[in-house]
Parts: C-alpha cells; structure tokens; sequence
C-alpha cells in the first residue's frame, strides 16, 4: 500500500535495543545519572521564556534569571510568568445572590426527546460568577530587593554575567550573576513533602545592607484574564496579612482574602530579622557583615508545625527525592549511535518528565497551565486528565497517577448528583471544575470525552498491578462512570442503533453543539470503555450488565464518508470544507489513543494520509494534537510518519529550553507578546505517552519499538515502559 504524506526529512530506520529493568543479560543498565544531567537547563541571560521551577507536585515555585522572582512582571508581560502556587489554596468572591447552575441554564433537545436543562449561559451574571469561582490563589512572591547608589529600583539591566542552572538530578536550581560589582549566588529548592521553599544567598552585598529579600502578597490573580493574569495588587485594604507569631528567628503570618484562609512561616539563620515594609509587603533584612544568608518560605491551609527544616535539609531531602524518582521510573536513552533528532526528542522527555512531577499530582487535579501560572482560573479540565497523568502509569510512576484519582473517588458524590440532575445513572464527571467538584457554566457541559477517561486509567494502574486489591479500590469508579457512559447513549428505534448526542460539544470543538451527533472518536472512546468495564465485571466475578452489553452491540459505528472517517455523522464535512480541518483532528484518535478494535485500517490510514496533507495547521492546533497523530501513525505501522509529526516545529509545539510548551502567541500591541497560554502541559504528558507507544508498543504489537524506523539509524534503549491497550 502507499501511503502519502508531507516530506519527511533525512530519518531512515532505527536499531533498536529492548531491556527490561536490569535483564538478567544482555545491554548494560541506562546511566540513569548521565542521561538526565546532560539535559539540565542553563540560561545565560535574562530570559522571559526560560524561567525555571521547583516543586513537589501540588506546590511549585517559579524562578527567574535570580532564582527568585525579581523580575517578574517582566517575565508575565513578555513570556512565561514565575508565581507561588499550589493545588489547595482557593478563593470564592461573595456570592449575594445566590448563583446556581440553575440560574445559568439553557434548555436543550436530546436526541430521544426529553428536554434538558445545561448551564451554557456563560455571558450571564449567574455564568459568569459561577465560572471565575472559586480560583485559585497566588501564595506569595519572594524577590532580591538591592539599594542602588541612586535610589531606583532594580530592573533587569542591572544584573550581569548571569548563569543558571537547574539540576533536575537533585531538584534544584543554582543561579549565579553580578549586580553592579557585587556578585550574587542563589541556590533555590523545594522540600518533597512540605510546600516549602528554601533559599542561600551568597554575595558581599549581604555584609553592606544593600542586598535584601522581599516576601509579599498580592490580592489574588486580575480575574478579568482567563488566561496568564497578572498578579492583582491593588485594594491593599481588601484583604489582610496579619503576624500572628514573631520569634527571633522566623515569624508566622496568617493570610486573609474575604473567607480564604492560609498560613505562611518565613524562617531564616540567626541575626537577621523581618518587618513589614508597608501593607502586604515584607522585607528580609540578613545579619550585617554575614555574606551567606540562608532562609525558608513555608505555605499550608493549616498553622505551621513549629519544627520546619533549614535549608540544607531541605536541599538533601529534594536530592534523595529526585533521585529516587530517576531511578525507579521507566528511561529511554538515545545517547548511541543516532539521528540528530534523537537528542531532541531525549531531550524533551527528560524535561517533560521532570514538569509533570512537578506541577501534576496535588490534592486537585491540574490546570492545563499547572503550578506555572493560572488559566480558566486554575480550574481542572477533566477532559485533560488523560494527557496529564496516563503516562505516570505507563513510565512506571503509578502513585502520582493514583493521586489524581483519590479526587475522582472524593468527588463520586457530586458527580452522582450531576448525572441523576441530567437523567442519567452513574457518575457523571464535570467538564471545568474546582476542588468542589461543582460543574461550571459556557460549553463544558456539553463536553463528554472526558466521561471514559476514568475508566482508562483505572484499567492502566491495574494492568501494572493486576490484584483483587486493585480492582476493589477502583471497582466504584470504574462501575459508576460506566453505567453513565450506558445512559447516555440513547436508542433510536429508526435505525436499531444506540446514538450520542445531541446535544453535545465533540473533543473538535466547532461544530454546533445542540445539533451534533454521533462523534468518531467519542462514539469508539464509549465502546471501548464499556468493554473494559465489562472485562472488570469479569474479574470481580459479577453477572453481566444487559444495558452495557447490548449499547455495545449496537452503538453506532465510526462515521465515514468518501473512503475516510469524519469527525462527526451530523456533519461529515471534515474533508469538504477548510473551516472544518483546525483544532484536533481526533478522527484518528480511534486507532491511536485507542485500540481501535472495531477501526477499518485502511480507511484509517486514508484518513491520516488526509490529515498529514490537507489540515489546516496554522488555524489553531493544540500540543497533545502531535503526539496523538504520532500514536495513529505508529499503530499504522508508519513509524516515518510517527517521528515526523512528533518532532515538527509547528503551531503549538515548539518546546522551549525549559520544556514548556506554550500555545499561540498574540501579538497585543505592537512589541508586546502574549501567550494565549504561557504553559500548557497536556503537551508534555501526551508527549510522554506517545513516546511510551512507540517505544512499548500495545498489545499484541507485532514489534519492539513499533514507533521509530528500523533501518538502522536510531539507536534506542529503555526500561520499564509499560505498553498501551
């Protein structure tokens, strides 16, 4: 068969070497040391897209060029933006009127008849109070604070001879530049358990009293930007940072923001002390005649315990975490004889890894943005869970997987309630959410490809451990978004088949919601689902499920038409009409993300064949859109293609020195960027997972490293992959 597609550039084949973790014989193990070292980021400048991150999974700390957060409306207005954040700390404005969903509602006609209330109605007073709460909440920001000779502040033409350097071996970054004729050192961590950060500052600046630490608070994020809003500091007098606690040597504050409640401890090494500079603001003024100054910020919803480590304890107890991560999870190493790309393609990995541990594993599951900076509020979107956190399971890091479901089986009640308020059985799963679980008003109640992504999941952590044990820890999860999955097909006795929607916004959101039906993807995601469900059933040794059974038996096949899968059978313009070919191509998703069991493989690789040549790429496509064509492509047997698409520099995915990805840049003004999305880690995660398929293959995959040319000019090791359904 002959398959077209765009040029390919000079990639020939790949010899390939499969190890399991430390085989009995054969290729020695990866140099887990080696291969991630050699990837750590280093800046040289001032860089506003290259700041860098430390953190524990629900906590991160964003440094610029000072390893600290000097220069950060700089970093916001122009690149990536360096905040405080964590997945527990939340704010709700006062709600006077008593907003519900209710009030935000509009009436739609399913596909059966009924009439069904969703909160679409986003533009409303009720939408718009309900989307914006709650969000979430920047903790703090701490920067260097430096007495020039002329009195103004310092701007970032001050610091010269800057080299930073983030280990990722060890979780930490250290940072070294020159402010006039004094040099600076700072070395900047995360502690693994507590959201703490812990700072040395070294510098003769120390010993004159010119240099400094500011620790200040901000009333919360500009709500009037969805996305990268600045950090609000006006109405000082609207919220209150009180000490509630001074020792010689640390003081407790207590933050207050209308109901919002948390708890700060600065704490640093004797001599130095800490007054506040004017509301909210806080300088940290170290010991004259000292020229090293170690101290510590600490964050939790609760007062502080009175023991809290000291920086060096911090900085081991960071090393022996990253350590430990490095070397039990999976590794791919392209460090032989290769490609160019190759390194590329490590490169990204590495660093990739390194981000979703640190910003995808709090108490809430992650905005796409994750503790870099807030979008949509900080809200989770559900539909991105499997981007975020899949590969957790699949490069053998199962527990931070497993913290992002403890939130689903918190939340079984609410979505118990939402699907009984919609008619359906089950679990229903809110589309934009907070901590509450609470859906929130515009298109996302009209999303339902987040619904099976539990189901997913659930199936990944125990294909890694098969155990009764397993099983019945995610038995309710798996029953209960199943039996929703059943309800929400309805059956059309006009052609003895089960249809879903309308009304319904399919993962290719432009087509109208309260007229579409029966999505490719969507409609092979549920038939997958209910059957992993049932082989659950299986293994807990149940009776079948005779709704689940016959949705199955006649859920409505995958659209076609002209010889190619289509995004929808309401619309199946796909091919047709330009408007139709931007945002995600997910007709392949099928064979590619899924299994595709019931998918015609030819009319997949016609179709692919047509996304590769006639999608509109430059419109909007999104960074998890790449890996997911790579996962088509390497299930087609079209590992050319697979490398191709995951390696293009194209819209939204170009990956930056520090691994981020962002999405679309906007020029506002003339010299002024802004990103639609400063991060977005959906990237990363799909990224990994597509890495995983292509290097571990899937079940029944008729080769080792079915994603990457064999022809012998990649040269691959690995370990502890895990394959795909």
């Amino acid at each position: 068969m002959i398959h077209r597609s765009l040029p390919l550039s000079a990639i020939a084949g790949a010899t390939v070497i499969f190890s399991q973790l430390l085989p009995a014989a054969g290729p020695p193990a990866i140099d887990r040391h080696a291969l991630v070292v050699r990837h750590n980021p280093v800046n040289r400048k001032l860089d506003v897209d290259a700041p860098m991150t430390v953190g524990n999974g629900g906590f991160a700390f964003g440094a610029d060029i000072t390893g600290l957060q000097t220069f950060d409306a700089a970093y916001h207005q122009n690149g990536i933006p360096v905040e405080t954040l964590s997945r527990w700390c939340w704010h709700s404005q006062p709600n006077p009127r008593n907003f519900r969903l209710a009030d935000a509602a509009t009436d739609f006609t399913q596909g059966d008849g009924r009439v069904v209330a969703y909160p679409t109605a986003a533009a409303s007073p009720a939408g718009d109070w309900l989307r914006k709460n709650p969000h979430n909440v920047p903790l703090g920001r701490i920067r260097l604070i430096y007495q020039k000779d002329d009195g103004s502040a310092l701007v970032a033409t001050d610091v010269a001879n800057a080299v930073q350097t983030l280990d990722l071996w060890s979780g930490v970054i250290h940072s070294r530049f020159d402010i006039g004729s004094s040099p600076v050192e700072v070395t900047t961590t995360c502690h693994p358990s507590l959201d703490l950060v812990a700072v040395r500052i070294e510098s003769g600046a120390l010993a004159t009293g010119r240099l400094m630490v500011e620790v200040a608070f901000a009333r919360g994020h500009d709500l009037l930007v969805k996305n990268n809003p600045p950090l609000d500091w006006s109405q000082p007098e609207s919220h209150l940072t009180s000490i509630v606690k001074q020792q010689p040597s640390r003081v407790d504050l207590e933050r207050r923001i209308d109901e919002t409640r948390y708890h700060v401890a600065v704490s640093w090494q004797d001599g130095g002390n800490l007054a506040e500079s004017k509301p909210h603001h806080f300088l940290l003024r170290p010991r004259k005649e000292t020229t090293s100054f170690e101290f510590s910020v600490a964050f939790a919803p609760q007062p502080l315990p009175e023991a809290l480590p000291v920086f060096t304890q911090t900085q081991s107890a960071s090393a022996n975490h990253w350590n430990n991560h490095w070397l039990r999870g999976a590794a791919v190493d392209s460090s032989g004889r290769t490609v160019p790309r190759a390194a590329l393609l490590e490169k990204r990995v590495i660093l990739s890894q390194y981000l979703m541990a640190v910003q995808m594993a709090g108490d809430t599951p992650p905005q796409e943005s994750g503790l870099t900076c807030s979008t949509w509020y900080g809200k989770h979107h559900s539909e991105m869970i499997w981007w975020h956190t899949a590969h957790f399971a699949l490069w053998g890091r199962d527990e931070l997987l497993e913290k992002n479901l403890l939130w689903y089986q918190k939340r079984l009640p609410e979505a118990r309630q939402l699907a009984r308020s919609r008619g359906l059985k089950g679990a229903r799963w809110a589309k934009m959410t907070g901590p509450d679980g609470r859906e929130s008003p515009g298109g996302n109640p009209l999303i339902i490809w987040n619904q099976p992504h539990i189901i997913y999941l659930s199936e990944l952590l125990y294909r890694n451990s098969p155990t009764p044990a397993m099983l019945e820890k995610y038995r309710d999860l798996v029953m209960e978004t199943a039996d929703c999955l059943a309800s929400m097909a309805w059956f059309d006795k006009a052609t003895g088949q089960y249809n879903l929607g309308p009304p319904l916004w399919i993962a290719q959101e432009i087509y109208d919601p309260a007229t579409s039906r029966n999505p490719s993807f969507e409609l092979e995601y549920w038939r997958w689902a209910l059957q992993t469900a049932r082989q659950w059933r299986e293994r807990l040794a149940l009776p079948r499920n005779e709704k689940w059974d016959d949705v199955i038996a006649r859920l409505a096949p995958a659209p076609r038409k002209d010889g190619l899968y289509v995004a929808l059978d309401s619309h199946p313009d796909t091919f047709d009409n330009l408007d139709s070919r931007h945002d995600h191509p997910t007709m392949l998703a099928p064979l590619g993300l899924l299994p595709g069991h019931t998918i015609d493989r030819t009319t997949m690789n016609r179709t692919l064949d047509a996304v590769l040549t006639q999608w509109d790429w430059q419109t909007k496509i999104w960074g998890w859109d790449y890996p997911m064509i790579a996962m088509t492509a390497a299930r087609l047997g079209r590992p050319d293609d697979a490398v191709e698409i995951l390696l293009r520099n194209g819209p939204n995915n170009l990956y930056l020195s520090n691994g981020h990805c962002p999405q679309r840049v906007d020029e506002s003004a003339p010299g002024v960027r802004k990103r639609e999305i400063a991060t977005y880690l959906p990237a990363n995660g799909a990224m990994l997972s597509a890495v995983a398929l292509m290097v571990a293959g899937w079940d029944d995959c008729p080769r080792k490293f079915p994603g990457f040319p064999a022809d012998g000019n990649w040269t691959i090791r690995a370990e502890g992959l895990k394959p795909l359904p």
